[in-house]
């Protein structure tokens, strides 16, 4: 792992160099997009009619309501009434939903594939809920009660009646028991007005039995989410966070060393330097030419996203001095003659050419032997006249346990693996004069892409 990874910049790296991947993957999770808008969320539209509901309703009343509204009753009632055979009665329910909002209002919804549809359902269910209330409050009304009521209506206007004949009757004078007997039949003719103004209020079958449908439901102009627009841009945009997310977690799962010090721990040898070689970024692509080279070369996959871009190399001379200051450390540990095995990873092609710049600066002093060798089967030839083996390879491309395998093919090769050189990638100057370069420096690139025991 890296901790470059969890850096913004990272995310910035993946959209510069990954953008024509990550741009045919959002066009991809476009087309899954509406491909699902067409097969499995349909254009749907909604349609909403609002019921009033006179009187005084607790909470709790208006949720029963609700569940009423949506009741498989109601909704088979709407279903005989729109005669629809293109859906069931089941799929009717699921397509109609109630909630209830301020000022004892329920408002009912149909959804349907077409505007017509949803306004339709939504009216029929409203007008079905409504007829279904009535029916309930007059067939819950019982005859017996209800002749009780009246009689007791006639018995509070016959004791109002005879309560002004009293009054009449009473001594007009201003004495005392007059006086509180006309108030007390007052009181008694007040409490019987307010007694049967409660009686009325409490009365279910007048108080709560008058539903209104509030109008028509409005036709609907626009879709019902989630729209065919929206699941076209979640698509895309799923498709493109899913794309850098892998990115990420891969790069926090990359075991592949990037420092000298791990790279000189794995092989379990002492680091010598680390050289540069001049190169234009991107790096070195592959030149395969089939039809899957082809193809990754045009989405961008053909170089790494996640190896800092090079940085700018002052000149030729800082490079070279480089090589010479890690060819005067061999000098200085190898005994006369001075030869070595110089190893380079298959497929590295940085160690490749920084091994080349190694000879070429070497010339006989040490004289170096450059072979590649297989990363997965390392194996490395045996020991004639060499002292022992120099291992050059570039950061970041090989795990601790490749390069183990390496160090035990030398071992097996009875080499000792005095060091390691680390090359990395830096770009070159734009104006460079040949009178800079050494004549030898065209021996950099005579060096065999695959020497396996040519000496040089």
């Amino acid at each position: 792992m890296n901790e470059d990874t969890i850096r913004l910049v990272t995310i910035g790296r993946i959209l510069r160099r990954r953008w024509r991947l990550l741009a045919v993957l959002a066009v991809v999770g476009a087309l899954v997009g509406y491909g699902a808008s067409v097969l499995v969320f349909p254009p749907r539209y909604t349609a909403s009619a609002p019921v009033l509901l006179p009187g005084v309703w607790e909470e709790r009343e208006l949720l029963t309501q609700v569940d009423i509204a949506t009741s498989l009753t109601v909704v088979d009632r709407a279903a005989d009434a729109l005669h629809w055979s293109d859906v069931s009665r089941t799929e009717l329910r699921d397509h109609v939903s109630a909630t209830a909002g301020d000022g004892n209002i329920i408002t009912i919804s149909g959804t349907a594939d077409t505007p017509e549809r949803a306004q339709r359902l939504a009216d029929g269910v409203a007008q079905q809920f409504v007829q279904f209330a009535a029916d309930v409050a007059g067939s819950g009304a019982d005859a017996g009660v209800a002749a009780q009521t009246e009689a007791l209506r006639k018995q509070v206007a016959e004791t109002n009646r005879r309560i002004n004949d009293l009054a009449k009757a009473a001594d007009p004078g201003q004495t005392v028991e007059s006086v509180q007997s006309r108030t007390a039949l007052e009181n008694l003719r007040t409490s019987l007005e307010a007694a049967m103004k409660k009686l009325e209020e409490a009365d279910p079958a007048t108080n709560k039995a008058g539903m209104v449908v509030m109008g028509s439901a409005t036709r609907p102009t626009g879709e019902a989410p989630p729209t065919r627009i929206q699941l076209v841009v979640g698509g895309a945009l799923l498709f493109f966070l899913l794309a850098v997310i892998g990115h990420l977690v891969a790069a926090r799962m990359n075991r592949r060393l990037r420092t000298e010090p791990e790279i000189a721990a794995a092989l379990g040898a002492a680091p010598l330097g680390t050289v540069d070689v001049a190169g234009e970024w991107p790096a070195h692509r592959p030149q395969g030419g089939g039809r899957r080279s082809r193809v990754r070369r045009l989405l961008g996959m053909d170089t790494r996203w996640d190896i800092p871009a090079p940085l700018k190399s002052g000149d030729e001379t800082g490079r070279r001095l480089r090589y010479r200051r890690v060819c005067a450390r061999l000098r200085e540990q190898l005994p006369a003659p001075r030869r070595l095995l110089v190893v380079v990873p298959d497929g590295d092609e940085i160690a490749r050419r920084a091994a080349g710049l190694l000879v070429a600066e070497a010339k006989t002093d040490p004289l170096l032997r450059v072979v590649e060798v297989s990363v997965d089967r390392p194996t490395v030839p045996d020991r004639e006249t060499e002292a022992g083996a120099l291992v050059v390879l570039s950061a970041g491309s090989w795990t601790a346990e490749e390069l183990a395998g390496i160090a035990e093919a030398c071992a097996d090769g009875r080499h000792e693996v005095l060091g390691v050189v680390v090359a990395g990638t830096v770009q070159a100057s734009p104006t460079r004069s040949a009178a800079d370069l050494p004549d030898d420096a065209t021996l950099a690139f005579a060096v065999p892409g695959r020497a396996t025991g040519g000496s040089a």
